[in-house]
């Protein structure tokens, strides 16, 4: 059988994006590893999948696997090549897209100068519903990572972060410069942090001014990413919540730039940026 996709990225954030509405076919862990190995698959850092919706009142049903095959709830960079993808491909000729997503409904606009507008929902706060644990809902936290040291020892370190979930897990950790930010080493440490039963995507955020930040995301499943949309509006959140950001916020990846919305508590976010077709293609199953 071949399979056709489409490769596109959101700010250098890579995707395979499959059709599974006009082909059939279904994606399991197994396929997903396979199509987003760099070396003998197509390469990405996560496969998007076009569903028919199982609810009337919405257009489309959005799942999202990791490149190791695990599927995860959200994805906001997958979610603008979504909305690119079900009009260039006329799956649909709306403006205005409404998705079912593993946490919820959101709304995608593909606005006039080819941005995409989404409706990220309303920021989860709660620990439980992260999930984290901890005691209390707080603005910051205190979570102690255990570092090894060249000869084997562990030392232990306290670090303060945010806990958001976007439809997915985050925490976000403040530094003082994102070039130099240790995420490679503190990345996995958080990912697979105890706290965090489902583990958790990590945010590195260097606040620039009261609208403007730098940020790094180290994916769980994925590594560090040239970009993490649900990374851009959890470090808003987190930032705002801190009284260091005022929104709009102009969120600076290594992939390039998002505009994050956020009136506040019990609101949503709103997310815009680009999306970008890379080629069509066909694999042999």
């Amino acid at each position: 059988m071949l399979l056709r996709f489409t490769k596109m990225h959101g700010l250098g954030n890579d995707f395979v994006v499959i059709d599974a509405v006009s082909q059939s076919v279904k994606i399991t862990p197994e396929l997903a590893r396979k199509l987003g190995d760099r070396r003998f698959g197509v390469g990405c850092d996560q496969i998007l999948v076009v569903e028919p919706p199982e609810q009337a009142e919405v257009d489309f049903r959005y799942r999202i696997f990791n490149q190791d095959g695990s599927e995860v709830e959200q994805c906001g960079n997958g979610a603008r090549c979504f909305a690119k993808f079900v009009r260039d491909r006329r799956l649909t000729g709306k403006s205005t897209i409404r998705v079912e997503t593993a946490s919820g409904i959101i709304e995608l606009q593909v606005q006039s100068d080819h941005q995409v507008r989404v409706n990220m929902g309303v920021p989860e706060l709660e620990p439980s519903q992260i999930p984290f644990i901890a005691e209390n809902k707080a603005i910051a936290y205190p979570i102690e990572v255990a570092i090894s040291a060249n000869d084997g020892a562990n030392n232990n370190k306290t670090l303060m972060i945010s806990a958001v979930s976007m439809g997915n897990p985050h925490a976000v950790l403040q530094v003082e410069d994102t070039e130099t930010a240790p995420v490679e080493l503190l990345g996995p440490l958080l990912e697979q942090h105890a706290r965090f039963p489902q583990q958790v995507n990590a945010g590195f955020m260097q606040i620039v001014s009261r609208n403007e930040l730098n940020l790094r995301v180290y994916e769980r499943g994925a590594g560090e990413t040239l970009a993490c949309g649900t990374g851009a509006c959890a470090a808003v959140v987190a930032g705002q919540l801190q009284d260091l950001l005022d929104s709009p916020v102009t969120v600076n990846l290594p992939g390039g730039s998002l505009v994050i919305e956020w009136p506040g508590e019990g609101q949503s976010v709103i997310m815009t940026g680009p999306a970008t077709t890379v080629f069509h293609g066909r694999i042999k199953l």
